[in-house]
């Protein structure tokens, strides 16, 4: 009997149909299938996002084509605003992890992080050893963004935002005695300027045509995008 005809048969003869909908993961202990299974997802590109946490594979839900216009037009607002001969790094979509040496057994990939001259990080060329100085987390359904946060502490990430979209608001933390902590929310019912320590920038979440926007205003001159 196939593992689903038997999950299947159990829950009849408990009285209860059984309903797919409501396991949360799926745990295959089995390596060859394992092995199957990713590299069929390498294959087709469908592991774009997928991470490493300490050891455990982590498939990250595919991102939309909102998610990822989110991080492109963020990462690309930073870093028309640091100008083009800044000499940091600003990524959309980076490895981060917390060793020199086999760093595929830990990782993850913020939406968009940015290194200042300045950082601790280190560049290994497939992946930053250290956390960035300002990182974006774009939160999907079903994934486990904010179980990253002890990670990103970790590897001495300054600062992080979320970008919620169900329902929409943006929330910064920040680093502070070796824990990131939030410092403050802005959504459309709460109308917060919230500005970083870490880069000359502020966001504020505001309404838009189709939907909400973040107004990105650079803190100097006061150019700002709607992203």
């Amino acid at each position: 009997m196939a593992s689903a005809d038997l999950a299947t048969h159990n829950a009849a003869d408990d009285g209860e149909p059984f309903d797919p909908t409501l396991i949360r993961s799926t745990v295959i202990l089995d390596p060859q299938l394992s092995e199957e299974i990713r590299r069929q997802r390498a294959e087709c590109g469908s592991d774009r996002f997928d991470e490493v946490w300490d050891g455990v594979y982590m498939m990250s839900p595919l991102a939309n084509n909102e998610h990822q216009e989110f991080g492109t037009r963020l990462a690309a607002a930073i870093q028309v605003g640091m100008g083009f001969d800044f000499s940091g790094t600003i990524l959309a979509g980076v490895n981060v992890s917390d060793r020199s040496e086999e760093w595929t057994v830990n990782f993850r990939i913020p939406d968009v992080a940015v290194y200042l001259p300045t950082t601790e990080a280190v560049d290994r060329g497939a992946f930053w050893q250290g956390g960035p100085d300002f990182a974006v987390e774009i939160v999907s359904k079903h994934d486990r963004a904010r179980e990253k946060i002890d990670f990103y502490a970790k590897v001495g990430t300054r600062e992080l935002m979320f970008v919620d979209r169900d329902p929409w608001r943006i929330e910064l933390l920040r680093l502070v005695s070796g824990r990131l902590v939030s410092v403050g929310e802005s959504s459309l019912n709460e109308d917060r300027v919230l500005a970083s320590e870490v880069i000359p920038f502020a966001f504020r979440l505001i309404e838009g045509e189709t939907r909400p926007r973040i107004e990105v205003t650079h803190s100097t001159t006061r150019q700002n995008w709607n992203v």
